[in-house]
């Protein structure tokens, strides 16, 4: 499915659409606070990662300028609708209105897919992100104090939740 905007349009992930969202992906990673990776993921191991379901690219004229994702929050058959999002947006489309686009479109498609509950964990430091979730109906449920360490530092988490209003 995809979404025509004035200027951008939203469409399924392809395999070959890799390539660029890794680059977006190492760019927010080199802000040292989007994500606790240190290094990009090969496409398999990206692909493994993230759900068959619900992954789109945001274009702009052709050009890939932002991605999103959905990672099982368990494997066990009572949470199969709760998923944790996954988004990044190229350094030179952030604060245009392009990532609620597309966060809402995912938020949509999650839906219609069957997901009740998308988390997201998002550094503190973080603050575009943690308000570009709540202006999409995200809530936060708490600080997660020390989560995990990047480079050796450790970084709290917002939790943040979204329940969907269909169920």
């Amino acid at each position: 499915m995809s979404v025509t905007q004035p200027d951008i349009q939203i469409r399924l992930f392809r395999k070959e659409d890799y390539s660029a969202c890794a680059k977006i992906y190492k760019t927010g990673m080199d802000t040292g606070i989007a994500t606790f990776e240190t290094k990009v993921p090969d496409w398999e191991t990206w692909d493994a990662k993230f759900l068959a379901s619900c992954r789109f690219v945001v274009e702009d004229d052709n050009e890939i300028i932002g991605w999103c994702a959905l990672s099982p929050f368990s494997t066990r058959e009572v949470y199969r609708g709760v998923a944790e999002v996954t988004i990044y947006i190229a350094v030179k489309a952030q604060q245009k209105g392009i990532g609620k686009r597309l966060l809402q479109h995912l938020i949509t498609e999650s839906e219609t897919s069957g997901f009740w509950t998308l988390q997201a964990r998002i550094f503190t430091e973080n603050i575009a992100s943690i308000v570009l979730h709540e202006k999409c109906g995200f809530g936060k449920v708490g600080i997660r104090e020390k989560l995990g360490q990047r480079e050796g530092v450790w970084y709290d988490n917002v939790l943040l939740e979204r329940r969907s209003k269909i169920n």
